[in-house]
């Protein structure tokens, strides 16, 4: 990998983990089309992108988290329940996931389904003025969206987003816990990685065989994804206050078809 790559793969973490067009299809797509080789690393690599973006969302939503510890705690408790279906989907879906989805076989269903979740968000968000705050079978939807996503194609973001317009949400509310619903999945996914990584001794060789190189890759990439993380934030903020997410649908059409010739070509 060169420090090129890596600031490519940085900035795609972050703009596209927090914007409604899938970061896993971004990155698998982009490291088949640019031949990144990271050897053994790919674990340690995976850890350091999402450090970033995690920096990003503590840092934009830093009054909501301190928030999130004063009475009632009903915040906080509706995030717990809806973390638990993608902590779940992780743990005992994890490894299927991987074998199965991030070949690049399914990429173009997994942006096709994002994109019909958008559209069908965008309708419905036009009809949420004044809807109270978040409820829990709101919130609860908005976890097993996120469950959902851990495929890859299928926007963490977007879904989440989606399902909680869809299922009758204010759609600033649903934004704010969208995005603070994102921190104990990152962090858990951070933990699990470094865990089975530290275990099983991987990330030990992977980090004696990366060479002197790797720890720019690394820093390159972890600054690049914070910063494109906190400009995605502002962004995705904005799109869902207004209710706007045709560039988003065009652009993941655009995608799905793209990988459908891709595919075909047997470049994915």
């Amino acid at each position: 990998m060169t420090v090129f790559q890596a600031l490519i793969l940085g900035l795609l973490q972050g703009l596209t983990e927090f914007l409604p067009v899938s970061s896993s299809g971004h990155l698998v797509l982009a490291q088949r089309l640019m031949n990144v080789n990271i050897g053994g690393a790919d674990m340690l690599f995976d850890l350091t992108l999402h450090l970033g973006t995690l920096f990003a969302v503590c840092v934009a939503f830093r009054k909501q988290i301190a928030a999130l510890f004063k009475r009632p705690f009903k915040t906080l408790l509706y995030l717990i329940v809806a973390t638990i279906p993608a902590a779940l989907a992780g743990v005992l879906l994890g490894d299927l996931v991987d074998e199965v989805f991030f070949g690049g076989a399914y990429l173009a269903l997994g942006f096709a389904l994002s994109a019909a979740l958008l559209a069908a968000a965008q309708i419905r968000a036009k009809r949420t003025e004044g809807v109270p705050p978040l409820k829990f079978g709101c919130a609860a939807c908005m976890g097993i969206a996120q469950a959902v996503a851990i495929i890859p194609g299928i926007s963490r973001s977007g879904a989440t987003v989606a399902a909680g317009i869809l299922s009758g949400g204010n759609r600033q509310n649903v934004a704010d816990f969208s995005f603070l619903l994102s921190i104990p999945v990152i962090l858990g996914g951070f933990a699990v990685t470094l865990f089975k990584g530290l275990h099983s001794g991987e990330l030990y060789s992977a980090f004696a065989a990366a060479g002197e190189g790797f720890g720019w890759c690394v820093a390159v990439s972890v600054a690049a994804s914070a910063a494109a993380g906190l400009f995605a934030i502002k962004i995705m903020l904005r799109c869902v206050s207004e209710a706007k997410y045709t560039p988003f649908i065009v652009y993941l059409c655009i995608l799905a078809a793209t990988c459908i010739a891709l595919r075909f070509t047997g470049i994915l």
